[in-house]
């Protein structure tokens, strides 16, 4: 017996399931884009912000398990998107509503994962995967129809690789611009997979943004004579973003910079620190962070999968800003004298709480203050 959208009780017969290369399986049924898919799983502990969430490109290739029950229940909006494209691999949640309650919404959460090819299975048991996502870490899953065989699926996933180019794909192809009025600086920003609020925020605080390409080279972005330099977040391996690597190192030191996320660990990499992957990553709205210098403690919203290692940071001309109080990895990095700093959480919290959008006045204050 399942409990659809609409409340009603009805007899149904799993027709996905989850499959993972141990042979553990999560049966359910099956929602969204109707195909099978290889990707990492990974867990998001979000009370809200589904389509934000799902619509953000650092989760390219991912298998999202909502932890919050109920999915779907306020439909989807048409100003609330974070990225124009849903590159995410699938959705994994324990009910669906079909049938949402809101003014706003112009389709059903399953509609949306139709019309963009992505595979949702709902019925699942999320508590027990969300700590199984804890325990073993994160890992390949296969969604797939429930008839395919454990032996086939468990072949499928040891003879399928996860791609390394995600950035390559989810960046924009050519540069484009958001201007606002009375602007009174000129923000280059790196295309890594960058959520679209980022780019309010910056037009809210008085700049004219202009988005460029991840392997847009440091002659091009400075040639725009730009009062300030921004890389966003994005999927991923940072080491395997190179090209953005490369133009950082070029930049650093002539002109301000601030990094976001993906950002932040590639400003890490410039420098000659090393990143690192976690066992499960950060994901939700929940995560509480302290600023080394203010010693305030901030409530973040974060996305990742890879950390930046505190023991290579000295010497790198960096110095650690802030700290996560659960398991005390670096959660932000600064350079004073190049008016150069870094957050691994997203301070223009969409979903998530707003202690930390102070930080695009502290990226406004550098660009002010340069000399």
């Amino acid at each position: 017996m399942e409990k659809v959208g609409n409340g009603e009780n009805v007899m149904n017969t799993f027709n996905k399931k989850l499959v993972f290369e141990d042979g553990t399986e999560y049966p359910g049924y099956g929602f969204g884009a109707d195909r099978d898919a290889v990707c990492e799983i990974v867990f998001n502990t979000s009370m809200a912000g589904y389509q934000e969430i799902v619509s953000d490109p650092s989760y390219t290739d991912q298998a999202i398990v909502m932890s919050y029950p109920l999915i779907g229940n306020y439909g989807i909006t048409d100003e609330d998107f974070e990225s124009k494209m849903l590159n995410l691999g699938a959705l994994i949640v324990r009910e669906v509503n079909e049938f949402p309650s809101n003014f706003r919404f112009t389709r059903t959460l399953s509609e949306l994962l139709e019309e963009n090819d992505v595979p949702g299975i709902y019925g699942v048991d999320t508590r027990k995967l969300v700590r199984s996502i804890r325990d073993i870490g994160s890992r390949k899953v296969l969604i797939t129809g429930i008839d395919t065989s454990t032996e086939e699926g468990i072949s499928i996933l040891k003879n399928t690789e996860l791609r390394h180019d995600a950035v390559q794909r989810c960046s924009c192809k050519k540069r484009w611009y958001a201007r606002t009025s009375n602007p009174k600086f000129n923000v280059v920003a790196i295309d890594c997979g960058m959520k679209m609020n980022i780019v309010r925020e910056l037009n809210r605080h008085g700049c004219n943004v202009t988005v460029v390409p991840y392997n847009t080279s440091n002659e091009e972005i400075m040639a725009m004579n730009p009062d300030g330099v921004f890389i966003s977040n994005g999927p991923g391996d940072p080491e395997d973003v190179k090209e953005v690597i490369e133009t950082l190192k070029n930049i650093k030191g002539k002109v301000p910079m601030f990094g976001i996320c993906l950002g932040h660990q590639l400003i890490a990499l410039s420098y000659g620190a090393k990143t690192y992957k976690l066992k499960f990553g950060h994901r939700g709205g929940n995560h509480p962070v302290k600023d080394l210098k203010t010693g305030k403690i901030e409530i973040t919203s974060q996305n990742h999968s890879y950390a930046v290692d505190d023991k290579t940071v000295d010497g790198t001309g960096l110095e650690v800003s802030h700290i996560n109080l659960l398991d005390n990895t670096v959660e932000g990095l600064c350079s004073e004298k190049d008016k150069v700093f870094s957050v691994q959480y997203h301070p223009e919290s969409a979903p998530g709480p707003q202690d930390s959008t102070y930080l695009f006045d502290r990226f406004i204050e550098n660009m002010s203050n340069r000399g």
